[in-house]
């Protein structure tokens, strides 16, 4: 039998590769890492925020000309005809009222990048108090409108059932964010494909849930799109492991999800699934 091949300083050939390999593959771990939120919270800042400050500036100066022109026209009240008065104030306030929502929901939005720039720009590994609910729903939205924007023709029901005795919980924000969004974009690209088989009655679903479990917080996010095969579910934690189509997917978004979870937070991240009907995925994370 052939000896195996040593260095000087006594490790094998092969054992010197297996070194190498995982160098490599921890940088391409950190390379996702930086790419997944990194390159989205950039392209928000700089191509979002400006016109969403146009909507927001400009609904405001709206609301005020509407609330000046319903004084004026009081003013008119014994010149224009009682009809024509009542006609021009139901108009005035359908534009009020569409205004409001206007600058509502810009100032929803305005949220949203605020709190996706905090996540991204925080100091790597320090752990904040942290709204895990509005943290999620945020997500989920984010993810939503994510889809829709690659590919309109996607669309899903969601569902968000949230515990609010779960307060605040400590975490490194910007990480934990990267594994809502990986695993809410598995979700809605599952429930995509699967609605592309024209299977009848079939209606995409998403179901997100907190749950307060005294020292730890439970997160389970549910999509009835096309499970995971059991020959599937042992494996696709490991990195490079990918189901998705060549050029689709890098297999090391659930990989470096479930190291940010038990790894670094301390938590569980395990999956249930039938194979064609749901998958679900279940975070645990520590309240501190």
């Amino acid at each position: 039998m052939d000896e195996q091949k040593t260095d000087p300083a006594g490790s094998s050939a092969s054992e010197t590769t297996e070194d190498q390999l995982k160098a490599v593959q921890k940088q391409l771990v950190e390379c996702e890492k930086m790419a997944t939120l990194g390159q989205l919270t950039a392209g928000i800042a700089h191509e979002i925020k400006n016109p969403l400050n146009f909507i927001k500036n400009f609904s405001e100066l709206t609301l005020e000309l509407t609330r000046e022109l319903t004084e004026e026209l009081g003013r008119f009240s014994g010149v224009i005809d009682p009809k024509d008065a009542e006609y021009l104030g139901s108009i005035l306030n359908d534009i009020n009222g569409n205004i409001q929502k206007i600058s509502e929901h810009g100032k929803r939005a305005e949220s949203i990048i605020r709190g996706m720039l905090l996540y991204a720009h925080g100091k790597e590994g320090e752990r904040i108090p942290t709204d895990i609910n509005a943290m999620l729903a945020e997500y989920v939205a984010l993810g939503y409108h994510g889809m829709r924007a690659s590919d309109n023709t996607f669309n899903i029901k969601i569902e968000q059932e949230t515990d609010p005795a779960i307060g605040m919980i400590y975490i490194v924000p910007q990480d934990i964010a990267r594994v809502f969004l990986n695993l809410i974009n598995n979700a809605f690209y599952s429930t995509h494909q699967k609605s592309r088989k024209e299977i009848p009655a079939y209606a995409p679903l998403f179901k997100s849930t907190t749950k307060d479990l005294g020292d730890q917080v439970e997160i389970i996010l549910w999509d009835n799109g096309n499970g995971i095969p059991p020959a599937l579910s042992q494996k696709i934690f490991t990195p490079f492991f990918t189901t998705k189509p060549a050029g689709s997917g890098t297999g090391l978004g659930l990989s470096i999800s479930h190291d940010i979870v038990v790894r670094q937070h301390h938590g569980s991240l395990t999956v249930n699934s039938v194979e064609g009907e749901y998958a679900e995925f279940v975070i645990r994370l520590p309240k501190k």
